[in-house]
């Protein structure tokens, strides 16, 4: 778990960057936690709240003037899960 004075000194590239590896890293947990195969059930809420952290930090961006920032975000999040879902449907295959 990062802290958020961490990710402010991130520039807005590398928050992208690790907002697209945390959501990526909640899907598999996700994952495994439907199929009982979670070893630590804590660490999805630490990747919830890493994933809040960033998109809050990205969101005062936003408001302070760079509006770009979440945009891509929610772009980004949504590509990372459709391919996220088409992997795992790839090799539950």
């Amino acid at each position: 778990m990062t802290k958020a004075s961490e990710y402010r000194q991130m520039s807005d590239e590398q928050l992208t960057h690790e907002l697209r590896q945390l959501i990526e890293e909640l899907f598999r947990l996700t994952v495994q936690a439907a199929t009982e195969r979670l070893d630590a059930p804590s660490n999805l809420r630490k990747i919830r709240r890493d994933i809040a952290r960033i998109k809050t930090i990205q969101r005062e961006r936003e408001l302070s003037g760079g509006a770009d920032v979440v945009e891509e975000a929610t772009e980004t999040t949504e590509e990372v899960t459709e391919e996220a879902v088409a992997e795992t449907a790839s090799d539950e295959s």
